[in-house]
């Protein structure tokens, strides 16, 4: 019987870490071994508010962010590697 009980609609909102929610953004970053990835990992959670994958191979970053994209590279940057904004993903 509860099932034919419907909510208004709207009643219950989708949880904020929906990713298709938030732009996502591609960089380049000047990678070449895992340290330098676990780098790049320690900024961005240190940054938070980011969903991202490393693509350690290509030397690409893919990060969901609600953050601009210099603030970004600011931070891709305090690793000390060469980053670039490659563009929307």
């Amino acid at each position: 019987q509860q099932l034919e009980r419907s909510e208004p609609a709207g009643a219950s909102p989708p949880p904020p870490t929906v990713p298709s929610v938030m732009p996502k953004h591609e960089f380049s970053v000047d990678m070449t071994c895992e340290g330098c990835s676990n780098a790049v990992t320690r900024v961005l959670n240190k940054l938070g508010g980011v969903q991202f994958d490393i693509d350690l191979p290509n030397k690409k970053v893919c990060i969901d962010s609600e953050h601009s994209v210099d603030a970004l590279l600011e931070t891709l940057k305090k690793t000390g590697k060469t980053v670039t904004y490659v563009g929307p993903k």
